[in-house]
């Protein structure tokens, strides 16, 4: 296997090395980016994006929702826990990640809130577990002693793995023999058809034109499992929020207006503007893949927050002992007192 691809042992210890790093360097102060200085707010917003794709807040910013605010692209992520890791020690002012990375960090005690959940699954918006069309994989049972190809380790995708292995009966003695890989996104389809893994993670774009490509098949996805809900959030650091108050309600509303224009207007409007976007960003992105946006998945209005996207997690995490249980509630990780949508 390439040098890439990281063992579930390897980057589960990495990741909660981060954490620790994490929560290290908030609790110390070292995080220099919420500082607003002699009463000022940050208006500049430093930020991690990602390959020919339009976030939220990009496109918050490019249709005027954030107002004064600006944003500085520091790089892209293709991980969650990495960037929301990024944001609480200040090398970013906001970052997101799956609802259980953030019960996660949280729990390493890094002061952080989740201000607006920014994906989500609904029918056109899911990961979908895929094999090549002859494989002989058909259930829960035959995946032991395979490899499954994902984003990243100990959140979104690695989940949804462990509630399907659980519901189909599998116990965690044998869910074990199941190996979760790190594979970049975009090399994901790629990876799956040279068969240098199992199974293949796909989400979104990616996920509809490799199916538009043909050769493989749905196992499950987390919307046949879960059904539609809001699965990722924004967080920012409280001593940012506290510093920078105006600042982190014209973000979260902003991102909230966004959520709800790409929710209302007509899908080809939304796809021509994303690729408005990445074009005149200038990062030498391929706009192609754009056709196949559909939908950020955002189950509810504004993308608020609801105790019950964090509870499924915080029972996993619990379950999985690595948290412990009823150390977190999910009113402790989330706040809506940001987001202005709909308040008049």
């Amino acid at each position: 296997m390439p040098a890439a691809f990281t063992s579930t042992t390897t980057s589960r210890r990495q990741f909660l090395a981060l954490l620790g790093i994490s929560a290290a360097a908030v609790s110390c102060g070292t995080a220099t980016a919420g500082s607003g200085g002699s009463g000022a707010q940050i208006k500049t917003l430093k930020y991690q994006g990602s390959v020919g794709a339009v976030t939220l807040p990009e496109l918050a910013a490019d249709l005027g929702y954030l107002e004064d605010l600006k944003l500085e692209w520091v790089g892209n992520t293709i991980s969650g826990p990495q960037d929301i890791q990024s944001a609480a020690t200040g090398q970013t002012h906001f970052g997101g990640a799956f609802n259980g990375a953030i019960v996660k960090l949280a729990s390493s005690k890094a002061p952080i809130k989740a201000v607006i959940s920014y994906y989500g699954v609904d029918e056109h918006s899911y990961s979908g577990y895929y094999v090549l069309q002859d494989s002989p994989i058909r259930s829960a049972r035959d995946l032991l002693g395979k490899k499954v190809g994902m984003n990243t380790l100990g959140a979104h995708s690695q989940a949804v793995l462990d509630i399907y292995l659980s519901r189909n009966g599998l116990a965690k003695a044998d869910s074990s023999k199941v190996e979760s890989l790190v594979v970049p996104p975009v090399n994901t389809d790629q990876v799956l058809r040279q068969k240098q893994i199992d199974v293949g993670v796909l989400g979104g774009i990616l996920r509809d034109k490799a199916v538009a490509a043909g050769g493989i098949r749905p196992l499950f996805s987390d919307f046949d499992l879960l059904g539609k809900f809001s699965a990722g959030s924004y967080i920012m650091t409280e001593r940012f929020i506290k510093q920078n108050p105006d600042t982190a309600r014209t973000f979260v509303t902003g991102v909230a207006k966004a959520i709800e224009w790409a929710r209302t207007t007509p899908r080809e409007e939304v796809i021509a503007r994303q690729t408005e976007i990445v074009k005149k960003r200038g990062r030498n992105e391929d706009t192609s893949t754009l056709q196949y946006w559909r939908s950020y998945g955002v189950a509810e209005t504004g993308g608020r927050i609801e105790d019950k996207e964090f509870k499924l997690w915080l029972d996993w995490l619990g379950e999985r002992g690595d948290i412990k249980q009823g150390q977190l509630k999910p009113a402790d990780l989330y706040t809506n007192e940001f987001n202005g949508f709909g308040k008049g």
